[in-house]
């Protein structure tokens, strides 16, 4: 009878640092194929420098997410282009269709003034132009990458229309 008391205690405590193992290669991989640097790790996830991005973080709770930030209302290129490798690294989308959803997603955002989504390969790409940019203050551009596995979340927003999936055109 006392032992299974014990037994639940290690149970629990073993489960822990796999935990953080599974958090520490994927923020291995996060590096490998982003090229960005760890600037520190905080349980749940890691904070990155990345050269095209003002703020990049991952929170490895599921679904495991990158958040990619910049300060600038059109950023650059790069900036698309490490959505894309976020992506990949993530989800393993194809960097090219993962890019150009992002960059497509952001100009959609600034043109409608509300946050964009396209699923892309085994991702979900979440972007927002302007100040409302998901809460995060001194960011103008933001890009939220999140791992999915499976069917898309019953009542998420279609890309260009904004809309719930029962209420999208066609």
């Amino acid at each position: 009878m006392r032992a299974a008391p014990l037994l639940l205690a290690f149970a629990c405590l073993a489960a822990r640092p796999a935990r953080a193992d599974s958090c520490d290669a994927l923020a291995a991989r996060v590096i490998r194929v982003t090229g960005a640097s760890l600037a520190g790790r905080a349980e749940p996830g890691a904070v990155f420098r990345a050269a095209h991005a003002d703020r990049m973080s991952l929170d490895c709770r599921a679904p495991a997410r990158i958040v990619i930030g910049s300060g600038e209302r059109r950023p650059p290129v790069g900036w698309f282009t490490l959505v894309g490798l976020a992506a990949e690294a993530l989800g393993k989308a194809r960097l090219r269709d993962a890019q150009a959803a992002a960059l497509n997603l952001h100009q959609d955002s600034l043109l409608a003034e509300v946050p964009m989504q396209a699923r892309v390969g085994g991702v979900i790409l979440r972007c927002d132009t302007g100040p409302r940019a998901v809460g995060l203050a001194g960011f103008v551009s933001l890009c939220v990458v999140e791992r999915r596995d499976g069917r898309p979340r019953k009542g998420s927003l279609v890309r260009k229309a904004a809309l719930p999936r029962a209420l999208a055109p066609g």
